[in-house]
């Protein structure tokens, strides 16, 4: 008869700790940033809308990280 192990391996390759993805930059992770409307003829400001962030795509995550 085999005797029993009393012990367990450990695993040879242990999964890596999930990483959380950086906040992006210029909207510091919301995935939208604040773009000024202008009006006139001499282009002056109003106000400012929501826009999309063209560095991360409106993901909210820094793209080179």
């Amino acid at each position: 008869m085999a005797t029993q192990r009393t012990t367990t391996k450990t695993p040879k390759n242990p999964a890596p700790d999930p990483v959380e993805p950086a906040p992006c930059q210029p909207c510091g992770g919301t995935g939208n940033v604040a773009i000024t409307v202008r009006v006139g003829r001499k282009r002056r400001p109003v106000g400012q809308q929501d826009g999309l962030c063209l560095n991360c795509l409106g993901s909210g995550t820094d793209p080179d990280a």
